[in-house]
This record gives structure tokens, C-alpha cells and sequence, in this order.
């Protein structure tokens, strides 16, 4: 079971992520890019995960630490908090909503809970594998189960990548059994909308943790698939309804419908 404490935590981090990261949005963000012209991070990503990463140092202490902008703190009692201050950066960046900040707990490397604060609706998602999922308190319910070919997947695929066939074929394969696609730039927010049962599958390639385990931690929360495969040399990380979920992996690793 998940420790009561550990919930209100998680709860209590990404809330204030999001309300610092928003704060400082207002006031007018530094915008520097890392790999690419949209993979970019600002000035409050920094800021949130230092808030983060010291709340947890100071509440936590001893707990391993893991965040998208650069931490990584060995821990010594087996648990793991895994930080993405703000999912969603460029859409950040750029004045959309459509941006979240998330945080998984692991224990001996399996996510026990994710938590997700999207700061202009005002709701926090809490789940986990053993923890209904909920919104604002309030649970979710299971997850219906449902046929690929009649829902909806949100997925990405950075144009760089379009060229590699490593990775355009499986993409097409698994994304042409859907009744449509979205990208929408958010992997967490994704699969809150998974497990609110607003988006069918989501599914990704080469997805780090801290953009996968928060929002898989939801979906498992609601009864649904979370599965990782590896194809052609390439990770994928899938979550959804058992059914739609399954008739992906087998459409990405075997091309059949």
C-alpha cells in the first residue's frame, strides 16, 4: 500500500510547481533551447524543480531523486522520486495551457504513484498501481475497456525523427489501427486524458521516466494497460485499455492488425 503521507506529498509538490511555474510565466520567462529549436527549457522549469528536489531533500532525506533538468541524487532506502517540473515546456513557452507538472514515486524501480497538477483547470491527479486513481479527491473510476479501431491515440514524433525508418514504421503501423491521431505536446497531461477516458491509447517512443511514470502511474490507477516494448532498437511506452493497449504492442512489433 501507498503511505497516506507519500500522497499528500505528491499532491502538495506539483501544486506548487505549477503555481510557481505559472507565477513566473506571468512575470515573463528566459527561453534557451537543449537539443533542438523545440525542445526548449525556461527559467521556471529550473525554478520548480529546485523547489521540488529541496522539499523532497528536506521531507524525504535519503530518497533517490530524478528530475528532467538535470537532477540525479543516488538514494539509500530503495524509493525514487521521479520530477518533471513542467511537462509540456514548449506549449508553456508559447501561452498554452496544455502543460502539467508531474512526479512519480518508485520503490525498488516500480512506480508505486504519480501525482499532476495542471495549474489552469486546478486539478491534481493522484494514483498508482494500488491507489484509485483521482481528480481533486475525487476518484476516477475503472477504466472502460474498448477496440482500438474506436478511439483516439495522442502520441509525438519530433519531425527529426520521421526520417528514421527505425521508427516511422512501427509509428505508422501501431497509429494507422486508431480512429485518429493527436499530438498535443504533453505526455503526462496525455495520459491523465487516458485515464479520464477522453483519449484512447497513448503511446511513445524512447519516452524518459520522468515523462513516462507520473501519468502511466494514473492510468494504472484506473485498471488500464501500461506496457514498455522495445522495437527495432527502440523503446515504445503504451497505456490505455487493456484491449486498444495490446492491439498496439502487437501492431508495433509485428506489423499485424
Amino acid at each position: 500500500m501507498v503511505d497516506e503521507a507519500d500522497v499528500q506529498l505528491a499532491a502538495r509538490l506539483v501544486t506548487e510547481a505549477a503555481v510557481l511555474a505559472a507565477r513566473m510565466r506571468g512575470a515573463g520567462l528566459s527561453v534557451d533551447t537543449k537539443t533542438s529549436i523545440s525542445d526548449v527549457v525556461t527559467d521556471a522549469d529550473h525554478a520548480a524543480e529546485a523547489f521540488v528536489t529541496e522539499t523532497l531533500a528536506a521531507e524525504r532525506p535519503g530518497d533517490g531523486l530524478l528530475g528532467e533538468e538535470g537532477t540525479d541524487v543516488p538514494g539509500t532506502t530503495g524509493r525514487r522520486w521521479v520530477i518533471d517540473p513542467v511537462d509540456g515546456t514548449y506549449n508553456f513557452a508559447s501561452g498554452s495551457d496544455y502543460w502539467c507538472s508531474a512526479v512519480a514515486l518508485t520503490v525498488d524501480d516500480a512506480v508505486v504513484l504519480g501525482a499532476v497538477a495542471h495549474h489552469a483547470s486546478g486539478t491534481v491527479w493522484v494514483g498508482g498501481p494500488d491507489l484509485p486513481t483521482t481528480a481533486n479527491g475525487v476518484p476516477l473510476g475503472l477504466l472502460a475497456d474498448a477496440a482500438l479501431a474506436d478511439v483516439s491515440v495522442a502520441t509525438y514524433l519530433h519531425p527529426a525523427r520521421i526520417g528514421d525508418a527505425s521508427v516511422r514504421e512501427p509509428f505508422l503501423r501501431a497509429v494507422s489501427g486508431a480512429a485518429t491521431q493527436r499530438m498535443l505536446g504533453s505526455g503526462s497531461m496525455d495520459m491523465v486524458s487516458v485515464a479520464a477516458g477522453r483519449i484512447g491509447v497513448y503511446f511513445s517512443n524512447d519516452t524518459p521516466a520522468w515523462d513516462w511514470l507520473p501519468g502511466a502511474a494514473l492510468v494504472a490507477g484506473v485498471g488500464g494497460s501500461t506496457v514498455q516494448v522495445e522495437v527495432e532498437g527502440h523503446g515504445w511506452s503504451l497505456a490505455g485499455p487493456p484491449s486498444a493497449t495490446d492491439h498496439m504492442v502487437r501492431r508495433l512489433t509485428e506489423g499485424r492488425a
